[in-house]
């Protein structure tokens, strides 16, 4: 399993998520760096835990379709494999994040307006680039009418038969809370459904006992701000992980 460290990105600058309140959120302040600056974090991530991949939530963009071309380029130059979510919402959204130096393009179930977006992404860019993110308010997945259902299982079916590998795990109203992760049950359902299926939890992750409970569940990496921010994951904590099978 992997820790993937996580980048909130609003106002250019880095910032504290909070439980899906976007107008409460606050600059970061972090025991790694005492910059807000994304692309100093994102070196702290590099340099001080030794991190492997990044993930980047631009809230902007996600919020306000306001997307910052250079600002990604210039993180995938930092030397993590870059997971970006910037509220892909129709067909020419992904296709013109796919000219990007990016590992991965994070396909957001609040941004993306249905299946049948997610069905041709996955035809035209080819399903290993993506990562479909179940994005969940206290349990309830957070889409629009086009996806014709609102069961997390029947969402998970619809994108495991489109091909996508990798699925997020995501309750919004726990990231930044320190209240654990609250999908556990969810991932292994789905990992006893569609065991090829990778699954990526994330929000609320308080520290090395989420992350036994999240490999235990069968997850394949977790995402990670505040633990890493505060202290209450540390470098040790990081690397261990990498041995769990």
């Amino acid at each position: 399993m992997r820790v993937i460290p996580v980048l909130d990105i609003q106002g250019g600058g880095v910032v504290h998520a909070v439980a899906g309140r976007r107008h409460e959120y606050r600059p970061l302040s972090s025991r790694l760096t005492h910059s807000t600056d994304p692309i100093e974090v994102a070196r702290a991530f590099r340099s001080l835990l030794n991190c492997s991949d990044l993930y980047v939530a631009d809230l902007d963009a996600i919020c306000r379709g306001q997307r910052q071309t250079r600002l990604y380029e210039a993180l995938a130059a930092v030397g993590c494999g870059l997971w970006l979510d910037a509220g892909v919402r129709s067909e020419d959204d992904g296709k013109a994040l796919a000219e990007l130096p990016l590992a991965r393009i994070v396909l957001g179930m609040e941004t993306l307006r249905g299946p049948d977006v997610l069905a041709v992404l996955s035809h035209y860019l080819g399903p290993a680039r993506l990562v479909f993110s179940l994005d969940l308010h206290a349990g309830k997945p957070v889409c629009s009418a086009d996806w014709r259902q609102d069961d997390p299982l029947e969402i998970l079916s619809v994108v495991n038969a489109s091909g996508v590998p990798t699925v997020i795990l995501l309750d919004l109203t726990r990231v930044g809370t320190g209240a654990g992760l609250g999908t556990e049950a969810l991932c292994a359902e789905a990992k006893r459904r569609w065991p090829e299926l990778s699954v990526v939890l994330g929000g609320g992750i308080r520290g090395p006992d989420d992350l036994k409970r999240a490999a235990d569940c069968g997850a394949s990496a977790v995402l990670v701000a505040s633990a890493l921010h505060d202290g209450r994951l540390t470098k040790a904590d990081v690397e261990a992980v990498s041995q769990w099978l």
